[in-house]
């Protein structure tokens, strides 16, 4: 059912130049807490047990373990707090604010402190160039809390769209999760076969992690705030291995391109914030794209798919 909020709530602008630097600062932030959860989760096939997930008022890492308790922290993009929840009744919380990453891992770790959680994370962040320890970081320290909630008003409603997509497939699929490395809003198709071996390479990020979350053949798709060749929000889409004469594929909308840099087909955020649908839009997106990956490397696509009650595929 179409939203009655005006556009500009439901899918609000986000032009990264706006907030670049804010997003590098709230990136990092994003990774202490995932590194948090990282340490002391049970490993879970292609790090899904790192991930974060969208909320009604932010992202939240879910209830992580420690030794006989459970806490979970959570970004409130509405009040601006980041908040430590602990199984026993303990709480904590953080302003989210204009203050450094040093700053905010000083207060993160002391608020845990005080609630008798102590976690040791590896402090050097990933997939970003010239990494500054956590802990050491006096560069990153914007934060506009208006572009954050615009961000996250995204992340809402693209969480939305991308449970529906998901839906739609019964074979083995990745919950819709924050990964923030990236940092994006994924969800991920397989096959169920393998795939070769991945050759790795991505900046700050051991090829051990990067083969076992490829080690099966994949269909992808994901939100990315922008950066490098793609200076703007965007959704993306690829397979790994990358079939034959997917470049080249026919995908809805003809808006969307297939970027070399990048080795995926992308479609600016715009595109979807302005269409008539913006549902829909995002949606022929996400399946054309997927259609031509499983297609193109010949999926089982009848005992993956989900039939609804006509018989056909859904």
């Amino acid at each position: 059912m179409p939203s009655t909020e005006p556009r500009d709530v439901t899918w609000p602008s986000l032009p990264l130049d706006a907030w670049n630097d804010t997003c590098a600062t709230l990136h990092l932030w994003t990774q202490i807490v995932g590194k948090i959860r990282l340490v002391q989760s049970p490993p879970i096939n292609h790090s899904w047990h790192v991930t974060l997930y969208v909320t009604a008022r932010g992202l939240t890492t879910s209830p992580i373990p420690y030794e006989t308790r459970t806490f979970q922290i959570d970004f409130d993009f509405i009040s601006h707090q980041l908040t430590v929840q602990s199984s026993d009744g303990g709480a904590a919380s953080v302003p989210l604010e204009a203050q450094s990453v040093s700053v905010f891992y000083r207060r993160l770790m002391d608020g845990m402190g005080k609630l008798g959680i102590h976690v040791d994370i590896r402090k050097r962040p990933n997939e970003v160039p010239d990494p500054i320890p956590f802990d050491r970081d006096e560069v990153h320290r914007a934060y506009d809390c208006d572009y954050a909630n615009r961000f996250w008003r995204i992340l809402v409603q693209t969480d939305r769209v991308f449970k529906q997509f998901r839906a739609r497939f019964i074979g083995k699929c990745s919950p819709v999760h924050f990964f923030w490395g990236a940092p994006d809003l994924a969800v991920t198709r397989f096959s169920g076969r393998r795939a070769p071996e991945h050759p790795g390479g991505i900046p700050n990020l051991p090829d051990r992690v990067t083969r076992e979350a490829y080690s099966h053949e994949v269909s992808s798709c994901g939100f990315w705030p922008g950066g490098g060749p793609i200076p703007y929000p965007a959704f993306y889409s690829y397979a790994y291995p990358e079939p034959s004469g997917f470049s080249a594929a026919a995908i809805t909308p003809a808006a969307a391109f297939y970027s070399k840099d990048l080795r995926e087909f992308i479609l600016a955020y715009d595109v979807v914030r302005e269409a008539a649908v913006p549902d829909e839009t995002l949606l022929a997106f996400l399946q054309t794209t997927y259609e031509a990956a499983a297609n193109l490397a010949q999926w089982d696509r009848q005992s993956l798919e989900r039939i609804d009650q006509a018989g056909s595929a859904v």
